[in-house]
């Protein structure tokens, strides 16, 4: 399991998953009222490219010991999750209409048992990577090939937690670990580049011992390719810099921090399911 064997997926049909569940998340946020809509838009094409293309899973078996782990960190986002879950075929597409909803599973921020696929309760930033780490650990300990991939935030970042799991992974040479930075230069009160001196960030984490990509995205076949090669036979962990856009998919919201605690009216959705044409 240490790496996909089944033949690369069309590229097409992704991108059009991509679509689906940016629509799903657009129909979440405006039934719902919740905000930090434009953090979930951007991370939607890695989701699709490890779902469907890279991660050794079984939707019927969620549980599977041997599976790889995939950690949604950003949990401030994690109706993307959810939304990509359905479609993976984790639980049923209709569940979402009940998300954030009393008597519902799909909480604002998921925790593990909330939907078949969630691993980890994330939101407080700074937590997946570590936890990431000590499954790769664990399972190396067990003899098991399966793998941790950790999405987090770019702002996420700048948590001292982080640095400190970025130098234990290289020091137990755990080359089971794919980081995937969602760098979208934004986060809650401003740029995230400025915030905080996050550049160069693939730089950072080669001087910390990690084999580092930067990577468009929102380019489905790219991050496949990427994905699906960890380990990629460096003996590193590997960190993949997403460079995205925030809001990705709908015009008027990309790259408007204004979207992070917006939500759309009805006018908004009916226009953005447009855009993505979904209408």
């Amino acid at each position: 399991m240490t790496k996909s064997t089944t033949a690369a997926p069309d590229v097409k049909e992704l991108e059009l998953l991509a679509r689906r569940i940016r629509g799903k998340i657009l129909e979440m946020s405006y039934r719902a009222q919740t905000p930090h809509l434009a953090s979930q838009l951007s991370p939607v094409d890695i989701l699709v490219a490890a779902y469907w293309g890279a991660l050794s899973i079984d939707p019927k078996r969620p549980d599977d010991p041997e599976r790889d782990r995939f950690i949604f960190s950003k949990g401030h986002a994690v109706p993307a999750l959810y939304a990509t879950l359905a479609l993976r075929g984790f639980f049923p597409e209709a569940e979402l209409e009940r998300f954030n909803e009393a008597g519902g599973r799909l909480s604002e921020h998921g925790f593990p048992g909330c939907a078949p696929g969630v691993e980890l309760a994330t939101g407080s930033l700074g937590h997946g990577l570590p936890v990431g780490i000590g499954l790769a650990l664990g399972a190396r300990l067990l003899g098991r090939k399966s793998r941790s991939y950790v999405l987090m935030s770019d702002g996420e970042v700048e948590e001292g937690s982080v640095w400190e799991a970025a130098m234990f992974a290289p020091a137990r040479k755990l080359e089971t670990v794919a980081a995937i930075v969602d760098f979208n230069r934004w986060q809650a009160t401003g740029r995230s580049t400025e915030i905080m001196a996050l550049e160069p960030l693939a730089d950072k984490f080669k001087a910390f011992g990690w084999s580092a990509h930067s990577v468009n995205g929102h380019d489905i076949g790219a991050l496949v390719g990427l994905l699906r090669n960890v380990p990629d036979g460096s003996g590193k962990p590997v960190a993949i810099i997403a460079n995205t856009v925030k809001g990705k998919g709908v015009s008027f919201m990309e790259d408007d921090n204004n979207w992070h605690y917006r939500t759309p009216n009805a006018d908004e959705l009916a226009k953005a399911l447009g855009e993505l044409g979904l209408k």
